[in-house]
């Protein structure tokens, strides 16, 4: 991927579950941040999670694993901005970079006014 990710992070032992491996509680944490950064900078306003499409693991993340997350906008209503965020882990092994996609989800975010009531992007802030 050419792209830069909206977040790159080490993956730490104690992010891990009984197994060995990353919690993907952890990994859907980062992925509605990347995400939420992408539609924060389609609005002026604070945006909040409304939905998360199916989320499949299809690789393990281990301790150690280097995992960016890239996030793109693929569409804007109204109110709402859905965000694609693809997660890929790089796995050092003998000295090389293995990169290894982990997963790919599909959010939906709504930008909100302080009242928490969402409002459309291009209203006065």
């Amino acid at each position: 991927m050419s792209q830069e990710p909206s977040i790159r992070v080490m993956m730490m032992p104690r992010e891990t579950n009984g197994q060995g491996t990353i919690f993907g509680g952890v990994l859907l944490s980062y992925i509605d941040q990347a995400g939420a950064i992408a539609a924060q900078r389609c609005t002026a306003y604070r945006v909040v999670t409304v939905a998360i499409e199916k989320v499949e693991f299809k690789q393990s993340v281990l301790v150690g694993d280097v995992v960016s997350f890239y996030a793109t906008v693929l569409k804007k209503g109204r109110t709402s901005i859905t965000v694609d965020v693809s997660v890929v882990a790089e796995r050092m092994h003998n000295g090389m970079a293995r990169k290894i996609e982990v997963t790919q989800a599909t959010l939906v975010f709504v930008s909100i006014d302080e009242s928490g009531r969402p409002v459309p992007h291009g209203a006065e802030a």
